[in-house]
């Protein structure tokens, strides 16, 4: 696969932007980031076969890398790819902030690991429906103790409640604003449609707010019987919205039924990996939710803060690429090696996009990151905890 085709950014005057720096664990303050051509090639070598592929930024990039027998390895101060000795890839370190491997039977060297911890490089691993199932990371980057204990106090008080109401409260709130944003370019019946589900939306968050309770117990009844209400209103705006050929009957939670259904899959697979990423680097346990009850292997408190993130970063991705003439095949039930780097290509720029947050322009991927190290002082007690809301 080559590289989604990066337009030229438009000369202007970028507001500042504040990029998380994994290393210092601050908000530093760089240019807007905007899509970019790739590098030279003699500072970036990509594949034409489908295997690396690299989403460039002005501030860095993610590296995706996607083919059975590859070798991910380092050679001075580059990422270098490997297929069958031959090197088919190569990245310097200091253009990369993410690499994800997206495929079975590709190993990495302890060397280019080690190297990637010390500057606080992440490594993501997903399935090939795009569930991550690992996150290597350097444990020196999270936080002190006191963070997990107030935490897990937090799951039996009013903190862990209030965590709750926000979280609902944030989804329900980007729901309708999406609907808002796709009604816009719309008309007659469909227009006044969504949005007479967006104004049913904006009661319904009021409803989340008011839900009573002083623990993540006595709330979350409540408040999942509100997140359903608005789902089913949702999911069928959606649907109604989107092409007839797309074969989308509606969300389905368990398997893809249809490909609309594998692309939104994989694409919450790769938010969750930035989530998740993003937990572990504010210091709390991934393990332990408020709003998603405790199940083994399931990540609680991961699924708690994406919810908000769900609408702008893989619906908008994924929707408004379909309702432009998209297109996703299914083959046995998962989504063939093409549409799953277009979904994921249009998730990770949405993840580069810059909005507006706390009065200031920052890229998504560093909003998650302040939003996780929000969760983190609300169950300290020294801040309230306020959703992250879109400005469409």
């Amino acid at each position: 696969m080559s590289a989604l085709p990066l337009p030229l950014p438009t000369p202007r005057n970028p507001p500042a932007a504040a990029q998380f720096n994994w290393l210092t664990g601050k908000l530093d303050v760089t240019p807007e980031q905007i899509d970019l051509p790739l590098p030279p090639v003699d500072d970036v070598i990509l594949p034409k076969d489908n295997t690396v592929t690299l989403l460039a930024t002005e501030n860095g990039s993610q590296l995706f890398i996607s083919g059975f027998g590859l070798f991910v390895g380092k050679k001075s101060e580059r990422v270098v790819v490997r297929k069958d000795k031959a090197v088919c890839a190569q990245v310097p370190l200091m253009r990369v902030q993410e690499i994800i491997i997206a495929s079975r039977g590709v190993s990495i060297s302890s060397d280019l690991l080690e190297e990637l911890c010390e500057r606080g490089i992440r490594v993501a691993y997903l399935t090939s429906s795009g569930k991550p199932f690992a996150l290597v990371t350097s444990p020196m980057l999270t936080a002190t103790v006191e963070t997990r204990r107030a935490q897990l106090a937090a799951g039996q008080n009013q903190r862990g409640a209030a965590l709750c109401r926000w979280i609902i409260a944030g989804k329900i709130h980007n729901q309708e604003k999406l609907l808002r944003y796709f009604a816009k370019s719309r008309q007659g019946v469909r227009h006044e449609s969504l949005e007479k589900a967006a104004s049913t939306l904006r009661g319904l968050r009021r409803s989340a707010l008011a839900v009573e309770g002083d623990s993540p117990d006595e709330v979350r009844g409540s408040l999942m019987g509100v997140e359903g209400t608005c789902a089913r209103l949702y999911w069928k705006e959606i649907g109604n919205m989107l092409p007839e050929d797309s074969g989308f009957a509606g969300r389905s939670h368990q398997g893809a039924t249809d490909a609309v259904n594998a692309a939104l899959n994989y694409g919450y697979g790769i938010l969750t990996s930035h989530v998740w990423g993003a937990v572990m680097n504010a210091g709390l346990e991934p393990f332990a939710g408020f709003l998603h009850v405790d199940r083994s292997g399931k990540p609680s408190l991961v699924l708690d803060l994406m919810e908000e993130f769900r609408q702008p970063v893989v619906d908008r991705a994924i929707f408004s690429w379909l309702n432009k003439g998209g297109r996703l095949t299914l083959v046995k039930g998962m989504l063939d090696g093409e549409s799953r780097e277009s979904v994921a290509a249009r998730v990770l720029t949405r993840l580069n996009a810059i909005e507006q947050h706390r009065g200031k322009q920052h890229q998504i991927r560093s909003i998650v990151q302040m939003q996780a190290r929000l969760a983190a002082s609300a169950v300290r007690g020294l801040r309230d905890y306020r959703s992250f809301s879109f400005k469409w």
